[in-house]
């Protein structure tokens, strides 16, 4: 068991941090196949931006990323990207790299 509570399950051979995760998935699985989205991908990063440049952990001077859950391209938004985030409990450390996302021009959305 991880930290609040997820359990994690592996699928198809694929492991996710849970079985919310993992059965979003498989819906989004469906609605590639279907034609309503494309180029499905998991755990893609983003890098996190501020006024002067990429943001650092200190003191190990580490770029700060957001890991997507899923991103993949909509035909009902007009092919736009969505990027994904599957969660039952936004944790501090989520809000947090979602307002810096936000000012970077990028919207998660939640499922």
């Amino acid at each position: 068991m991880k930290k609040y509570g997820n359990i994690p399950v592996t699928v198809d051979g694929i492991r996710f941090d849970s079985i919310k995760e993992a059965r979003r998935w498989g819906e989004l699985r469906l609605l590639e196949k279907a034609g309503e989205i494309r180029g499905l991908k998991r755990q893609v990063r983003f890098p996190l931006e501020g006024r002067d440049g990429p943001l650092m952990f200190v003191p190990s001077g580490r770029a700060a990323v957001y890991v997507a859950d899923f991103v993949y391209e909509d035909r009902r938004l007009g092919w736009a990207q969505v990027i994904e985030d599957s969660k039952g409990f936004e944790t501090p450390e989520f809000k947090i790299k979602r307002a810096v996302l936000a000012a970077q021009g990028i919207e998660v959305r939640l499922t």
